[in-house]
């Protein structure tokens, strides 16, 4: 395997070129190509059924293109396997929350660290001797995610009895424990309300700041996509038709006739 090389803030971390994508005769993604440059929230958005999330699912190896590759910190793959991008710092949340529900908010999050444990199974089942100081220094490191997220109040608490915006966060904070590179976020606002939107958009922000993470993001909410993101790429059915600036999107013809419904 080629190694991958160091990435400066502002040179392209992931670029996709050429994917198509098809289920049957189903065409999901035709010929898109563009990238994420590190340090950047890179927004990804379309109408609904414009192939947002199967692009998400191309790019951490959950779907496998027909045409098309991703070049990742250098390294150009056609496939790659979702447990292989976890482990060279690819992240994501889902579009409906995918938590373990009778787990405490802490043990959720735990479990974005498992990829960092380095002492045998052995050890772990015992939870003695190496495998105990490595497990102290894991949670030392979430309690700070828990921290920066604002949920203290409910480490304990078993996130099945929590309300929805909190059980975003603490997904968000499940995968920021996974130290990602590239955070890809599917929708992290929706089912919220405008406080709870306003909360998430600051933790994204921070975590941009804080932690240097790269940040991928579908969003339907054209404010928050505006205030929040450094480009905007556009697909309509699987199509890339604009990709650029947020003011340069927001004043294209063909994504405002997208979202308006213009008859094709």
């Amino acid at each position: 395997m080629q190694t991958m090389r160091s990435i400066e803030p502002g040179q392209q971390l992931l670029n996709v070129e050429n994917v198509s994508l098809r289920f049957g005769g189903v065409k999901a993604i035709t010929d898109v190509s563009f990238d994420i440059k590190k340090g950047e929230v890179r927004a990804i958005i379309g109408p609904n059924g414009a192939g947002k999330t199967s692009m998400l699912n191309v790019i951490n190896g959950f779907y496998h293109p027909q045409e098309g590759q991703i070049t990742y910190r250098g390294e150009a793959r056609a496939r790659m396997r979702p447990h292989v991008a976890a482990t060279q710092g690819i992240a994501r949340t889902f579009q409906n929350v995918a938590l373990f529900k009778g787990m405490t908010t802490l043990d959720n999050i735990m479990v974005g660290r498992t990829l960092k444990m380095q002492k045998s199974f052995f050890w772990q089942l015992f939870r003695h001797g190496p495998a105990m100081n490595e497990e102290i220094e894991h949670r030392k490191f979430v309690e700070e995610i828990i921290d920066f997220l604002e949920i203290e109040h409910i480490r304990k608490v078993p996130v099945g009895k929590l309300p929805y915006g909190l059980q975003k966060r603490v997904e968000l904070g499940r995968a920021l424990a996974m130290q990602p590179e590239l955070l890809l976020l599917d929708e992290p606002m929706a089912g919220m309300n405008l406080e709870e939107k306003e909360d998430m958009c600051r933790f994204i922000l921070d975590t941009k700041e804080q932690y240097g993470t790269t940040i991928a993001l579908i969003e339907h909410d054209m404010g928050v996509v505006m205030d929040l993101s450094d480009r905007v790429v556009v697909l309509e059915y699987g199509i890339k038709i604009a990709d650029g600036t947020p003011e340069e999107v927001k004043a294209n013809q063909k994504v405002i006739d997208a979202y308006l419904g213009v008859a094709h």
